[in-house]
């Protein structure tokens, strides 16, 4: 066990491994900071958005998403995962119990607290990226929303927690959110997974529209393929349809963050769309111009009905 962990340490960046001294909590939280704000760009236009007093809870929340992420997909060795795995498994039920070491949960420990989260969204997590070493196909599109229970949905529910919100309908509209965003990304990224030996669109889909794996693997969007993923961008949209009342359900500045990632995900179905839905020869994707046009038009759409309650108007003169 030690040899497979040695090996996956080695295989990931420095800075992810086990200190000799735990950090110290404000060390911790700088050490998810700079996590956070290197690897995703988005980090720098949802923080906008959010108070202040709940980023360093997003920012460790996501170091350990990043983390547990690179330790299954990161190594290319199924079984030396599987050990990081469980060695974070172990880490986090320590953290549960007062015992910290990895400056992820250093800093995971104050937001566990503060926040009252308990451990099941953060273990279902690891139960994907688990089940990401083993599974590699899903016979239906209940098997794959199955395979989101665990990958995205607690994503929401952890989002939620730190906002202060624990209810079952709020979980329900979040799942079917971040199950849509995770489906968005499995068509965006085809061509992407297959050489990582990954499917995830629906085999019996696949069977119905006459595709197989070799019109995959020689990258060439056909008309059957298209149809077929005509078919899952339309059933992720109303996935997304379904998650848009939560919106509606928090306060204003959680509004304006689930409102720019839904908006994001349907602007990616619109990039598939106007491929016409050839993900295969190129990876659809959407511009930082769209990206910064989609935050200001969320941020609009929040402050409209506060504008019209002050007797305020836009673009017209008073």
């Amino acid at each position: 066990m030690q040899r497979l962990l040695a090996r996956g340490w080695a295989a990931l960046p420095a800075s992810y491994r086990m200190p000799e001294v735990p950090q110290s909590p404000e060390e911790a939280r700088a050490w998810c900071r700079r996590l956070a704000e290197s690897h995703y760009e988005n980090f720098h236009v949802a923080s906008w958005f959010l108070p202040k007093k709940f980023l360093p809870h997003f920012y460790s929340i996501y170091a350990y998403c990043r983390v547990s992420d690179d330790l299954g997909d990161e190594v290319g060795d199924p079984q030396v995962a599987l050990a990081l795995l469980d060695m974070w498994n172990h880490e986090l039920d320590a953290c549960y119990e007062g015992q910290v070491r990895h400056p992820v949960f250093v800093a995971l420990a104050e937001t566990i607290r503060d926040c009252s989260i308990p451990k099941t969204p953060f273990a279902d997590l690891l139960k994907a990226f688990r089940q990401d070493q083993t599974i590699t196909r899903y016979e239906t599109m209940q098997d794959v929303l199955g395979y989101c229970r665990y990958s995205a949905n607690p994503v929401g529910h952890l989002v939620l927690y730190v906002c202060g919100y624990a209810d079952e309908e709020r979980f329900r509209l979040s799942d079917a959110t971040c199950s849509a965003l995770q489906l968005t990304n499995f068509w965006q990224d085809i061509r992407v997974d297959y050489p990582k030996g990954r499917i995830y669109l629906p085999q019996e889909d696949m069977r119905r529209f006459g595709i197989t794996e070799e019109t995959i693997a020689q990258g060439v969007a056909t008309p059957a393929f298209r149809l077929l993923l005509r078919h899952e961008v339309d059933y992720t949209r109303r996935l997304f349809e379904q998650g848009l009342p939560l919106i509606g359900m928090v306060d204003r500045n959680l509004a304006i963050d689930l409102d720019l990632f839904s908006r994001g995900g349907l602007e990616v179905l619109h990039a598939i769309e106007r491929r016409h839905y050839d993900v295969l020869s190129a990876r659809p994707s959407i511009s930082k111009g769209t990206k910064m046009s989609l935050a200001l038009r969320a941020l609009s759409s929040m402050l409209l009905p506060f504008m019209r309650l002050r007797g305020l108007r836009i673009g017209k003169a008073a």
